[in-house]
């Protein structure tokens, strides 16, 4: 629509380029590529091309707009994109294929991490991450024919539920210990120049990989001061995920050819072994291929060699049982619990039934990630807690002891009862866990209203 449009009012077609070679789809992006070069370097000169083809760049165009996305340092949203392509297009495409095109800087976003600490996103413009998308739609299928079987992170057709799976049977047959390593600050760290040359195995464009050097070096604007990049591949950008499995495919090469069971997810790398011994030298020998061959740090305080249920994975942990079941972790646990207390928060205000149906997404989208979980008891005390919290909210609401009084009468209580409740001059979570909060707001009650229990979710899924 709007780079078509773009061309077509210029009375320019294109086509891929590369002679008799034919176009398909890759799974998972839906870009045109040629399939006779892939998993093998790239001996045509006409990747930029294929990046800037008018189906590529469509295709891109589409998955940019649904995936929405923050506006970058130019304050361009991704709503405000195809009006400016209809203007532009044509220019930028320009002075892509003349190798005079360069990236805006990306705007520093600072975001807490899971485990504490901060995580920096770098967030492209909308015009760069269009571009970054057709980059990525080209490349992908060059390289992830030849990733390793056990990377799962940002790759089509593979998910954190089949990596999840895959440690829990690798903890079933008998590899009773885990190496966990921790990258310290991976995306910030990247070397650019070895980065490069893991690129240049595949690709012999020299434009393109001009181009893609160039993004790697935009500056980054945080709190209205433009600082250089000489390192690191920020998160936020459509081609860091594949730009970061790129640069680890090293290890997994390395960790295969030693015959090893792992699994790695990004920048998150399990090994499985059967004994501590064996897996302490392999951490002290990963940490030293890390350093050396890749200028990577490992984060001695984060990584261990311990057993499976004592440790995560992409927010699993399991059992210690000889045939381990997954369940939650503590962590995964806690942080669950402090979003949905800042929701609760913001909920004082309003009508508890508004209030049930917008959580519902939050519920919905969590329990979805966990359905894997195997242990129903941890779903049974996070139902009852959020029922104990919307509790809260409504005895907050009623606020005064005599509106306290009438609404309890009115849920079946007692006139005394209600009464003494209204006035016990304790707070509100006190009273939300109390019996009479409980027998005036049952189960059945949030039932009604169609509140999503986890529990429940959880066992339709297991039958």
């Amino acid at each position: 629509m709007t780079v078509k449009e773009a061309e077509n009012r210029s009375g320019k077609t294109e086509s891929v380029s590369g002679g008799s070679a034919r176009n398909a789809q890759s799974p998972g992006t839906g870009a045109a590529v040629v399939t006779a070069g892939a998993g093998t370097p790239e001996h045509s000169a006409s990747l930029l091309q294929r990046v800037v083809e008018r189906n590529n760049m469509w295709q891109a165009y589409r998955r940019v707009i649904s995936n929405r996305g923050s506006a970058g340092v130019d304050g361009m949203s991704v709503t405000g994109l195809e009006d400016y392509l209809k203007r532009n297009w044509l220019h930028i495409k320009e002075s892509l294929l003349k190798g005079q095109y360069r990236p805006q800087a990306v705007l520093g976003v600072d975001i807490p991490k899971p485990a504490g600490g901060m995580r920096q996103l770098g967030i492209p413009t909308a015009v760069d991450r269009l571009i970054q998308q057709a980059i990525h739609q080209v490349l992908s299928p060059i390289f992830d024919v030849d990733f390793s079987e056990n990377s799962y992170g940002f790759r089509p057709g593979r998910s954190a539920h089949q990596a999840v799976l895959r440690v829990q049977n690798f903890a079933s047959n008998g590899y009773r210990f885990v190496v966990d390593i921790d990258l310290e600050k991976f995306f910030d760290r990247v070397n650019h120049d070895i980065l490069m040359s893991r690129i240049a195995r595949k690709v012999k464009d020299k434009d393109l990989l001009r181009l893609i050097r160039h993004y790697l070096q935009a500056g980054i604007l945080q709190n209205g001061k433009l600082k250089d990049r000489k390192e690191g591949t920020p998160q936020g950008g459509p081609l860091s995920p594949l730009l970061s499995n790129i640069m680890l495919d090293d290890l997994d090469k390395e960790l295969e050819k030693r015959g090893h069971k792992f699994c790695r997810y990004a920048d998150d790398c399990n090994i499985y072994i059967k004994s501590k011994r064996a897996g302490m030298r392999v951490l002290v020998s990963l940490t030293r291929l890390l350093n050396d061959k890749l200028k990577l740090a490992v984060n001695q305080g984060k990584s261990a060699v311990d057993r499976p249920w004592k440790r995560k994975f992409l927010g699993y942990s399991m059992t210690s049982e000889m045939k381990p079941r997954l369940k939650l972790a503590p962590e995964s646990i806690k942080r669950f619990k402090d979003s949905l207390k800042e929701r609760f928060r913001r909920m004082r205000g309003k009508n508890i039934v508004t209030a049930v149906t917008e959580l519902n997404l939050k519920l919905n989208g969590w329990i979805n990630y966990f359905k894997l979980v195997e242990t129903k008891r941890t779903f049974e005390e996070l139902d009852g807690w959020i029922r104990r919290r919307f509790r809260a909210v409504i005895w907050r609401q009623w606020k005064k002891p005599n509106t306290r009084r009438k609404n309890l009468i009115k849920q079946g209580l007692a006139p005394e009862r209600a009464w003494k409740s209204s006035v016990n001059g304790r707070g509100a979570w006190w009273n939300s866990g109390a019996s009479h909060m409980n027998e005036a707001f049952p189960k059945r009650f949030f039932d009604r209203l169609g509140l999503v229990s986890l529990l429940d979710k959880r066992l339709k899924r297991s039958i």
